[in-house]
């Protein structure tokens, strides 16, 4: 008789540790690569969803770049789904990524399984690690809860089986986001139901991807039901074009680039990526998730570099992305009323067709061969999905994990009403959130510690509160995401002399006097030494060194020795730091301060020397 198991595992991987995370408040967010300059000529819905509801600040999450590069051993919590026919593993403590789906009658990996855990500086927090199916919730840029634990739990499925649940609050958006996975006894696809609840008063933007890491090689094609798609090159432009054979064939593209497909309203929404046989992953959905997409990260030397980093000792010839989304394109977001939520279906599994018609040159031919192939998946997506509805505010049977108490402290301030099957109770709370709880009735004590990231949307109770130097910091943040930067500069430095409130001036204000009082409080912090002499870089070299004098080691500090050497007519020392070897764990996607720095450093020397291959992590090849 057919059984569905869950069972809580451990799987143990080379990682790297993802460290602290960093106390400096986020006033601004990182720079995002996806900004539209031909918005002007775009049609008039998505121009004007391009336009609405970008994030200009990860608060209040802070951000995530601690991270290392030494991998060791390490056991990760794992939640595994497991029939006859397929075995999929989650890992609640990392987003709830999928990690891993396997066919077991072919045992064939469905996904592209990184084989180690290395973050890498992609997501709105920095950190973000490659491999499996992430779910990419809140704004553009990989989701603020991609590397952080989410609740799970157990739940009784419609068919008897049992769901796995995981649920978080986004705390961009305050948006509860649930995922039911769910794998019947009898099936050889694994169901994923997903729904967005927004507990609030107010309209918020909604932003959805389930980005699927799969494997390639020279013969791996992309099957979606399009015939156009909107390409994004890294060239700051939006441009419709149709789908040809290269198009689909990832490793035919010598850099980096997405296709958007344009849905067809007479299609339903689904995409595959299948090898030379013509097998291979699919995901379809219910309608709501319209969109898809195809990433490549291209053949070029920055490309491959890209690929290596974050999975190093590749030994493959790499992955690309296929996508779903809520909306055409990822520069999207869409409004989701008050005490509003959306829910839809996707299906995962094997997708196994005729090599000929999987890989035919007539396009029509291909992709109506995987539609055929796929069709009873499709004819029964909306079914599941009702099924899986009447299970959706199921209370939790069996606690299987525990995330963040950020949620059950929003529901203490505002009193929401969220779902029984996404419950966030008091006990959820660990002391980090618990310390917030005095400011609901007026007060929020001063310690002499690290403040942590300001509760923007309580920023009411912040105004109202006790005065002392805590409160006054986190006036001036949520001030400032606001947009109020006057009162900002006014609450910080009635702070009074800490070097949060003096970093944050100096930020905003410019004076690096203040960068330098703050380094002077705390030398041993190295994002605010980095923030400190990056800013004197800009306009003040001397201060710069002298910042420089005592800085601590560390591989951001020796780049911004280099750009000092460069700034300062010393090309040869920056060479020789450049050539000692600079391993910048947080190099940036679509910044390549590595390269840029060789090239100059030999433009001043008069020689040619070429690049090291792991300077190399331009978009576009080199």
């Amino acid at each position: 008789m057919a059984v569905t198991i869950l069972s809580a595992q451990n799987l143990v991987l080379p990682a790297a540790s993802l460290g602290p995370e960093n106390p400096l408040a986020p006033l601004r967010t990182q720079r995002e690569p996806h900004q539209v300059e031909n918005i002007a000529d775009l049609p008039d819905e998505l121009r004007e969803n391009i336009e609405y509801g970008r994030l200009h600040s990860p608060l209040p999450c802070l951000n995530q770049d601690g991270y290392d590069r030494t991998l060791a051993e390490t056991s990760l919590p794992a939640l595994v789904l497991e029939n006859d026919h397929l075995r999929a593993t989650v890992l609640p403590s990392l987003g709830g990524r999928l990690y891993s789906i396997v066919h077991k009658a072919t045992d064939q990996e469905l996904l592209y399984r990184n084989p180690v855990f290395q973050p890498a500086n992609l997501a709105l927090r920095n950190a973000w690690f490659a491999g499996g199916v992430e779910w990419n919730v809140g704004s553009t840029g990989h989701w603020t809860g991609t590397c952080v634990p989410m609740h799970a739990a157990r739940v009784e499925g419609p068919d008897g089986t049992s769901i796995l649940r995981l649920w978080e609050l986004e705390r961009t958006r305050n948006l509860v986001t649930q995922l039911d996975f769910w794998l019947p006894a009898d099936s050889e696809f694994l169901y994923v139901g997903v729904r967005l609840q927004n507990p609030s008063d107010v309209e918020v933007p909604a932003y959805w991807w389930s980005n699927m890491a799969v494997a390639q090689t020279p013969d791996t094609r992309v099957l979606v039901p399009a015939d156009q798609a909107w390409r994004f090159g890294y060239g700051s432009r939006l441009d419709l074009i149709d789908v040809d054979t290269d198009l689909t064939y990832p490793m035919r593209h010598p850099q980096a680039v997405d296709y958007f497909f344009e849905p067809m309203a007479e299609e339903r929404s689904w995409i595959a990526s299948v090898d030379g046989s013509g097998a291979g992953l699919v995901q379809a959905s219910t309608e709501r998730l319209q969109g898809r997409k195809l990433f490549v990260w291209g053949q070029g030397d920055g490309g491959r570099r890209w690929q290596e980093w974050l999975s190093p000792g590749l030994s493959t010839d790499g992955y690309a992305e296929i996508q779903a989304g809520l909306a055409r394109t990822q520069m999207e977001h869409l409004k989701l009323p008050a005490r509003t939520e959306w829910h839809w279906m996707e299906a995962y599994g094997r997708l196994s067709m005729e090599a000929g018609a999987a890989h035919s040159e007539d396009w029509q031919t291909a992709r109506s061969a995987g539609a055929a192939a796929l069709g009873p998946v499709l004819d029964g997506l909306g079914d599941r999905e009702t099924a899986w509805v009447g299970v959706v505010d199921a209370p939790p049977v069996e606690r299987l994990a525990v995330g963040s108490g950020w949620g059950a402290l929003e529901l203490a301030r505002t009193g929401w009403t969220v779902s029984a099957g996404t419950p966030f109770e008091d006990d959820m709370m660990t002391a980090r959130e618990r310390a917030w709880l005095p400011l609901l009735e007026g007060r929020l004590p001063a310690v002499d510690g690290v403040p942590d990231g300001t509760l923007v949307a309580w920023r009411e109770l912040l105004e109202a509160a006790e005065d002392n130097w805590l409160v006054w910091y986190h006036r001036g943040v949520a001030r400032h995401y606001y947009g109020d930067v006057d009162g900002a500069i006014d609450a910080w430095k009635r702070s009074g002399e800490k070097a949060w409130a003096l970093r944050n001036l100096g930020l905003v204000t410019g004076d690096l006097s203040y960068y330098e009082h703050a380094v002077d409080l705390l030398p041993g912090l190295v994002p605010l030494v980095v923030e400190a002499v990056a800013a004197a870089l800009d306009s003040d070299a001397a201060r710069a060194e002298r910042l420089l004098e005592h800085a601590p080691d560390d591989p951001r500090i020796q780049l911004l020795r280099v750009r000092h050497a460069l700034d300062t007519g010393d090309p040869a020392a920056a060479h020789d730091l450049l050539a000692a070897g600079i391993q910048l764990a947080t190099v940036r996607e679509g910044a390549n301060p590595l390269t840029d720095y060789w090239v100059a450093a030999e433009q001043a020397l008069g020689t040619e020397r070429p690049v090291p291959p792991q300077y190399q992590f331009g978009m576009g090849g080199i």
